[in-house]
């Protein structure tokens, strides 16, 4: 058999149905293969960086390890952002490229360049095939070590010689590894004593409480031990939902932030997560002076990482926090927690509301506003991605992340993340309508998403929320500018998307997409209906204020 054969073999072993790509010459070996492989989908992008994108999000959707096939070294150089926030999301991830052959790589040829050196910085292993024989051993660990937790991209390095090359070596699989062990009952019962003898307890929750299974277990600790619950600045799952009342929102992009938020706990739960991802330097702990920090971890990699601990575990989330609800009892202040937690949902609920009224009526249109109409108009079972950024905190409020809609975010920082990486959740769910919310700035980065969409017919509604800036680095203009003592009546330097205005509904038009733009807030529920009647993808662009608009 052939190099290509045993690679093929290789993903069907592991369960891949689906390579994500952009086709390139050195990669004539698998355009060829995927004749003999029917049962084989390509999903055909335009770009690289769209189809490492969108494999990002297919695996975290489907919970199979996603691959993605570059074109040799200007291909992989397209993908490395992307690459990036794959591995920032942990997303199990298989990404190859074609190489040159082998025998003339001394002589430099065209397209070539050292694909493992590039790929190394952004991956958990880089490696190049340099023989047949390699290949089933080496696609072997390439699944094994993507899949060890946490999480995140391989990248293999396929020589076209190599593809063509015989061997008698075929494809293997590691087998059934069982990585989860359970968490050991001593450790649990310190972390329950903590629990009980604390005067306030919280929670911060991270991305592998979802992937763990244990969302709701995390809520039923929640509302028994009366622990309010925040998030990251940024993640791509939503571990616990937006609408319960113990829900705390979003921690702040630095220590002072966090500090805010968290300062009040004498005791706190870091649950799943990397913690923290800090946009500015604060100085400062992010919890108080003598507060206790307990860490539960899939791993023990990740434990005290950043923070010295009072207490770390790592084991299988679901089974520690299954079994932390019998070990913490019952105690007087449990129900006083959620008592005070309730009311001060309510108060802050009643806040928003006023907020809410004082702005709806506002031209051009809030995001808020046009986010609440959107949201009413969608039915219960659909899914979201977001990478509205400045508008992500709406987005949480009038939709139900982490209760009925299903919900994924990019993480990393890297913007165009959310075009790209909705294909590959609609690519997982087929049978399920997909809202891709992104800021205007962000959809630029890969807009050849949309040509993706069409071609597969993937039934996503991209709402694009055109404020004709980038509004996030105006925002952190403002920010640096207070941190660092400039001078703060600027105004701000090549941030407006103007002068020409971005047509998206003409861009989208050219690429296949039906659109319409919508400026008023009342017309927007109809252009909602049409994009749900429609068989494939929609494009809204809708138009909302901005710093500059206000």
């Amino acid at each position: 058999m052939r190099g290509r054969e045993v690679f093929m073999d290789a993903l069907r072993l592991h369960g891949v149905s689906k390579i994500f790509g952009n086709p390139g010459t050195t990669e004539t070996p698998l355009l060829d293969s995927l004749i003999d492989y029917p049962d084989m989908e390509y999903i055909f992008h335009l770009y690289e960086g769209v189809a490492v994108g969108a494999a990002n999000l297919y695996a975290q959707a489907s919970g199979i390890t996603a691959v993605a096939n570059m074109h040799v070294a200007p291909g992989l150089g397209n993908a490395i952002g992307m690459i990036y926030g794959a591995l920032k999301n942990n997303s199990p991830l298989i990404v190859t490229a074609g190489a040159q052959d082998t025998r003339i790589r001394l002589r430099d040829p065209l397209l070539g360049h050292d694909l493992v050196a590039m790929a190394k910085p952004v991956t958990k292993w880089s490696v190049q095939v340099e023989h047949a024989d390699e290949m089933a051993a080496i696609m072997q660990r390439a699944f094994k070590i993507a899949n060890e937790h946490p999480g995140g991209p391989v990248f293999v390095a396929l020589p076209i010689n190599v593809m063509e090359q015989e061997t008698e070596l075929g494809a293997v699989k590691a087998g059934n590894l069982s990585t989860q062990s359970k968490t050991g009952t001593d450790s649990l019962r310190c972390m329950a004593d903590l629990i009980k003898n604390s005067r306030n307890t919280g929670i911060v929750a991270g991305d592998d409480v979802v992937r763990g299974g244990a969302v709701q277990s995390l809520i039923a600790l929640s509302e028994k031990i009366g622990a309010g619950v925040h998030l990251e600045l940024v993640s791509g799952r939503f571990p616990f939902p937006s609408k319960h009342p113990h829900y705390h929102g979003r921690l702040g992009p630095d220590a002072v932030a966090v500090r805010d938020a968290l300062g009040d706990y004498d005791l706190v739960l870091l649950i799943g997560g990397p913690f923290f991802e800090e946009v500015w330097y604060g100085g400062v702990s992010p919890f108080a002076e003598k507060a206790a920090l307990v860490q539960l971890e899939a791993s023990a990699s990740r434990l005290a990482q950043n923070y010295p601990l009072t207490l770390g575990v790592a084991g299988d989330i679901d089974d520690a926090l299954t079994q932390l609800l019998e070990l913490v009892g019952d105690q007087p202040i449990y129900d006083e927690r959620c008592q005070a937690l309730a009311g001060m949902h309510d108060a802050v609920e009643e806040n928003m509301r006023q907020r809410f009224a004082a702005l709806k009526d506002r031209s051009p249109m809030t995001p808020s506003r046009a986010l609440y109409e959107i949201g009413q108009a969608v039915p219960d079972d659909v899914v979201i991605t977001d990478e509205s950024i400045t508008a992500s905190a709406d987005v949480i409020r009038n939709f139900d992340p982490g209760g009925k809609h299903e919900f994924y975010g990019v993480r990393g920082g890297g913007i165009g993340q959310g075009l790209a990486g909705c294909l590959g959740i609609a690519v997982a769910h087929r049978d399920r309508q997909v809202i891709a919310i992104s800021g205007d700035g962000s959809a630029m980065y890969s807009i050849q998403a949309l040509w993706t969409a069409a071609h597969h017919r993937l039934n996503i509604i991209f709402v694009i929320l055109s404020n004709r800036e980038y509004r996030v680095l105006k925002h952190n203009a403002e920010h640096y500018r207070r941190r660092f003592d400039a001078e703060s009546n600027k105004p701000y330097p090549h941030m407006d998307l103007n002068r020409p205005f971005l047509g998206f509904t003409e861009m989208a038009s050219g690429m296949g997409v039906p659109a319409k733009q919508v400026s008023k807030p009342d017309d927007l529920a109809a252009a909602v209906a049409e994009g749900l009647a429609t068989n494939g993808p929609y494009l809204l662009d809708v138009i909302v204020e901005g710093l500059e608009t206000r």
